[in-house]
């Protein structure tokens, strides 16, 4: 697939820091779906039980700290697990960013069995998210994992 390519090169690029990297990689998911309209990263606080906004691209958000529990983020990084929502205001512990968005995926990234950070995308659209998208996003956290 063009875009894992696409991907790898930035994360395997010796020119720039990994913050650049997350950059260039929000940056790039975005051009490539239109549907994915809101793409950032959060990272696990230290030793604190929240995640801390890291790069993203999209609309400002309140977000910049989730403890962890609250939202659909918050609950990636108890369970560890993707966490597909077709539609956000199904889901009772759903912390809105957007009254426009409609569906949101988050992919944990586990780094020696530990989770320290996630993807999240929202969507405007309802049940946006393909098998495709997931499997494409899980493994670009397994390959972020590595340089993080």
């Amino acid at each position: 697939m063009e875009i894992k390519k696409r991907l790898s090169s930035i994360i395997e690029s010796p020119s720039h820091n990994t913050t650049e990297k997350l950059e260039k990689i929000c940056h790039l998911l975005d051009q490539e779906f239109d549907y994915f309209n809101w793409t950032g990263f959060y990272f696990k606080n230290g030793d604190k039980e929240e995640l801390v906004l890291g790069p993203y691209v999209g609309a400002v958000t309140d977000h910049t700290v989730i403890p962890f529990g609250k939202g659909i983020c918050g609950q990636v990084a108890v369970s560890n697990e993707t966490f597909v929502v077709p539609d956000v205001w199904e889901q009772d512990n759903y912390l809105a960013c957007s009254l426009e968005t409609k569906a949101e995926i988050v992919v944990p990234i586990i780094k020696d069995g530990v989770n320290i950070g996630q993807i999240d995308i929202d969507s405007h659209k309802k049940d946006p998210f393909t098998d495709e998208d997931r499997e494409l996003l899980e493994w670009l956290c397994a390959e972020l994992a590595k340089i993080l």
